[in-house]
């Protein structure tokens, strides 16, 4: 698999630098929508689930103190590989994704899930755990397939996938306030929504 080059780019405002995580196909990366915030300066940054676009790497190469976390090995050993490649750290925690015990309290700046969570069974303990880390008033940014991607005769909407009334729902239970919402992927040939984008902060301590 050949590498992806990792980048970052500067948001105009002194010693701010933003990571271009992506958040899917075809979809503004981080250089334009803004949801993580300044990654500089060696704040932690984390992603839940390794995702196809290995944001870790790009963390790090905007230079926060990058943590990955994902319970399949051959992902981990992808991240490693591309952060070495890339001249970066990245700290990589094999484990099952609501399984933040190696993680301190709030430590991170901002948790970044980009496809990886959708299909989560406990994600009440999963969102308990995201807040447990984060700092307060910081963001967790979640991307997902919109659910009405999956919407047919046969399966109404939220039968497959958590609704969007669900995902707000579950982050309130949870202490987050979901402060943007965004649903990406219109074109003139495709007219429904393909991604949905929450940013959520921590509420609380």
């Amino acid at each position: 698999m050949p590498p992806v080059p990792a980048r970052s780019s500067s948001s105009g405002q002194t010693g701010t630098v933003v990571a271009n995580i992506n958040y899917g196909t075809g979809i503004p990366d981080d250089a334009e929508l803004r949801l993580c915030g300044d990654v500089s300066d060696g704040r932690r940054a984390l992603e839940l689930g390794i995702s196809d676009w290995y944001n870790a790497v790009d963390f790090a190469v905007a230079g926060a103190k990058s943590i990955a976390v994902d319970p399949d090995p051959a992902r981990i050993a992808e991240v490693r590989r591309r952060a070495t490649l890339a001249e970066a750290q990245v700290q990589c925690h094999e484990t099952a994704l609501a399984d933040l015990g190696d993680v301190a309290s709030g430590s991170c700046d901002v948790v970044v899930a980009t496809h990886t969570i959708g299909e989560v069974d406990d994600l009440g303990r999963l969102l308990r755990q995201v807040h447990r880390i984060l700092i307060p008033s910081r963001p967790f940014v979640i991307s997902l397939p919109h659910p009405y991607e999956s919407i047919t005769p046969e399966h109404p909407y939220g039968s497959q996938s958590r609704s969007i009334g669900n995902w707000f729902t579950a982050l309130s239970r949870s202490n987050f306030n979901v402060d943007q919402l965004l649903e990406l992927g219109v074109e003139p040939s495709h007219p429904a929504p393909t991604t949905l984008i929450i940013r959520a902060l921590k509420e609380g301590s």
